[in-house]
């Protein structure tokens, strides 16, 4: 059993690895490998937290675990009180150079340890919420005063908006548009301003009018919503956000103008961030080494290349876990049967505890990932899956069920994804163990 979970998060946590999918939260139980990554990314939390901004690199290949290694960082920024987002770059749904596509993605995705996606209005009502708290809390109004109270909160608002208005005057005149239609129980209205302040297009031309603003957002305005989002959420009781773009290898599948494009915004952004125009922010950007090092990715534009540059030696344990760029370095067949066991302890069953020993368990990793080509990065998933549905849920429930005798594990074509497909080559293997 595992203790420091609880017994839903538990079975939340079983049935994604079930479903084959990343958990989205009880992460740390999982975290097999990532210790050497546990003090660099907490001083980074802990900067971000104190209003300074970082960007990281992570790399890894397929199967390495660069998605499981930022949802695990989420849940350790969002237990300090930071939001996060977890934005995917794709050429059509969110092409890296339109940031407003960016940002509309982040705030749908926007998450708290509280709330989940998307956040937004939770965050704005919080926000208002804790100036009526400062004004109260001040001493100068009383709550019973409502005319003097909504006075002095909505002067207290322009003294926190000042800065927001001088970049983003559009962001500061919907919020205030927000909370006065969210005070006078204009609902509808302001649920169309919350959309307008996410960046969502199409936004009635009445509920734009209300706030006296006009248009969708741009590329450059979106830059400048990030800055306003950041001091709301600041102001709202969460000192910070980390932002994760993930698969930005993608980049090297677009048109060539595109591509150059998307490099270029990504390079401006990373300037930005070293630059300080976004206290509290966390970037975070994943990708295979083929794009940080082949001619397609990061070093067709020099000047990110040199932002991002980090000398990598052919031994992973002396890998600097501070430097811009940091490299997962994957499965061994020791680690995959590490996590095997950590996953049976926390299936909780004691029949699974008692019938499924660590042999068995290293034994299917070994098999899952023979057939697999040996490549153990292609295997966590499956293997996972495999565990869960096919041995520790039929140990659980049937009593004379034995994995050695009445279990022949395969591999079918229609349960993998492409790259797994392509591993095995076969369309149902057998896995002799």
């Amino acid at each position: 059993m595992t203790p420091d979970i609880s017994a839903r998060r538990r079975r939340d946590v079983i049935d994604a690895l079930r479903r084959g999918a990343v958990p989205m939260n009880g992460l740390d139980v999982l975290a097999v490998g990532l210790d050497r990554f546990t003090a660099a990314t907490d001083d980074d939390l802990d900067r971000v937290t104190g209003g300074g901004s970082v960007f990281k690199a992570v790399r890894g290949e397929y199967g390495a675990g660069k998605t499981f290694f930022t949802r695990w960082l989420a849940e350790r920024a969002k237990r300090r009180g930071l939001a996060a987002a977890g934005v995917q770059v794709s050429e059509t749904e969110t092409p890296l150079h339109r940031m407003e596509t960016v940002y509309r993605r982040l705030v749908e995705r926007l998450g708290t340890e509280q709330f989940v996606p998307s956040a937004i209005r939770p965050i704005l009502d919080g926000w208002i919420f804790t100036l009526e708290e400062d004004v109260l809390g001040a001493g100068q109004v009383t709550e019973d005063d409502a005319e003097a109270l909504d006075r002095a909160v909505g002067d207290l608002m322009e003294r926190r908006l000042a800065e927001i208005s001088r970049s983003a005057p559009g962001f500061a005149a919907a919020l205030r548009a927000y909370r006065t239609t969210a005070a006078a129980g204009d609902h509808a209205t302001a649920e169309g301003l919350a959309a307008w302040i996410g960046g969502q297009p199409h936004v009635a031309a009445a509920v734009r009018r209300v706030a006296g603003v006009k248009g969708d957002l741009d590329h450059f305005q979106a830059l400048n919503f990030l800055q306003g989002l950041l001091t709301v959420l600041r102001d709202s009781g969460h000192p910070g956000l980390l932002l994760v773009l993930d698969e930005v290898e993608t980049l090297q599948r677009v048109r060539s103008d595109a591509r150059d494009k998307a490099l270029n915004a990504l390079r401006q952004l990373v300037d930005e961030v070293y630059a300080g125009r976004f206290p509290g922010l966390y970037l975070v950007i994943t990708g295979t080494p083929a794009f940080f090092d082949g001619p397609q990715g990061v070093q067709r534009l020099a000047p990110l290349a040199q932002r991002l540059a980090t000398d990598f030696g052919p031994d992973a344990r002396w890998d600097n876990p501070r430097a811009v760029q940091v490299r997962l370095p994957g499965f061994t067949i020791d680690t995959l049967t590490e996590l095997g066991i950590r996953v049976r302890d926390l299936y909780g069953s004691s029949e699974v505890s008692a019938r499924v020993d660590d042999a068995y368990i290293g034994e299917l990793a070994r098999a899952v990932t023979g057939r697999l080509g040996g490549q153990v990065g292609v295997a966590p998933r499956i293997y996972l899956k495999k565990l869960i549905a096919d041995v520790f849920d039929r140990v659980d429930q049937f009593s004379d069920f034995d994995p050695r005798l009445h279990y022949g594990p395969t591999l079918r074509s229609d349960e993998l994804t492409d790259v797994e497909r392509n591993a095995a080559s076969a369309d149902e293997i057998d896995l002799p163990m």
